[in-house]
C-alpha cells in the first residue's frame, strides 16, 4: 500500500490486513475473506495504478469489492491520484460507483495540473462529509487559500483535458522506455509490473538480491530507486523496488536502468 497512507492509519495503531494484489487488481477471495473474519472499520485502496505496484484493478475486480463490502458497516477511501492517467485515455469506472454511500473518494491537483500544487480533493457522503470538514479544521485550520485560488482559476480558464493529455502521453513514452530498458538490460531472474498508467513499476528482484542493498549501492551510481519495505504493513518487500519513469527523459531512463542492471547483477555472481 501506499506508505503516506501507512504512515497516517498508523497513527492511530490500528491492526492491518493487508491483501495481496495481483495482474488484475486485488486478490478478491483473500479480501473476503479478510472482510468476514474481522470486525473491518477502513478498506484503503487505489484502484487506479496502484503506488507503489502501478497495478489497475480490472472491473470486474472493482464489482466484486462492492459486493463483499455491501451490507456492511465498512468504509471504503478510494485514493484515486492516479486515474486520470490512464494511458489509454480511458478512465475506468470507481468503486464508488457501486458502492457510493460506503465510499470516500480523494484525488490531487498534484497530479494533473502540476507537481507543486499540493491540493487535494475529496468526494465523499455528506454525513461522512460534514465530519471531514470538523477534522480538517482540528488538524490545520485550512488549506493553502492562494492555491486553492491559482487552482480555481487554472480550472475555470485552461483546458484541464488537454493538458492531462500532454501529461498522459509523456508518462506513456516514459514508461515504454523504462519498460524496454528493462527487457533489455535486466537479468531474466528480475520480473516486474507492466503498467497501465501512473508513474510507477514494480519490480521483484531475486533471489540474494536484497532491495535496501541494490538501493544503497544504486545510489552510489546516481540512480535513486525505493525499497519495497516500507510499502509492506507485514515485513514484506524486502526483494522489491519500486522504480518511477514520471521525472526522466527516456533517454536519462534508459541510463539509469543500465547503471541499476549493473548493481542488481553485481548481488548475483
Amino acid at each position: 500500500g501506499y506508505l503516506g497512507a501507512i504512515q497516517v492509519f498508523s497513527l492511530y495503531e490500528p491492526v492491518f490486513v493487508p491483501v495481496n494484489l495481483n495482474a488484475g487488481g486485488m486478490d478478491t477471495a483473500a479480501f473476503e475473506s479478510a472482510v468476514s473474519g474481522y470486525d473491518t472499520k477502513l478498506f484503503y485502496g487505489i484502484p487506479n495504478s496502484q503506488n507503489p505496484s502501478g497495478i489497475t484493478y480490472s472491473v470486474a475486480c472493482r464489482k466484486i469489492c462492492a459486493e463483499i463490502l455491501k451490507g456492511t458497516n465498512t468504509i471504503i477511501v478510494e485514493d484515486d491520484a492516479y486515474g486520470e492517467l490512464h494511458f489509454s485515455g480511458k478512465s475506468l469506472p470507481p468503486i464508488k460507483k457501486y458502492l457510493p454511500d460506503q465510499t470516500i473518494l480523494t484525488g490531487s491537483f498534484s497530479k494533473i495540473i502540476a507537481p507543486g500544487m499540493r491540493l487535494g480533493w475529496v468526494c465523499a457522503p455528506r454525513q461522512i462529509m460534514d465530519q471531514l470538514i470538523i477534522a480538517k479544521q482540528a488538524s490545520d485550520l485550512h488549506s493553502n487559500y492562494l492555491s486553492q485560488r491559482i487552482a480555481s482559476r487554472y480550472l475555470e480558464e485552461a483546458d484541464l483535458d488537454v493538458h492531462i493529455g500532454k501529461i498522459r502521453a509523456a508518462y506513456h513514452e516514459q514508461a515504454h522506455a523504462m519498460i524496454d530498458a528493462m527487457q533489455d538490460n535486466l537479468p531474466a531472474s528480475v520480473s516486474w509490473s507492466q503498467p497501465e498508467g501512473g508513474m510507477f513499476v514494480w519490480v521483484t528482484l531475486p533471489v540474494g538480491c536484497p532491495a535496501v542493498d541494490v538501493f544503497t549501492e544504486a545510489l552510489k551510481k546516481q540512480v535513486a530507486v525505493l525499497p519495497g519495505l516500507p510499502f509492506y504493513v507485514d515485513g514484506g518487500g524486502t526483494d522489491t523496488l519500486r522504480l518511477n519513469f514520471s521525472n526522466a527523459t527516456p533517454a536519462r531512463i534508459t541510463e539509469g536502468v543500465e547503471r541499476l542492471s549493473k548493481v542488481i547483477q553485481s548481488f548475483n555472481r
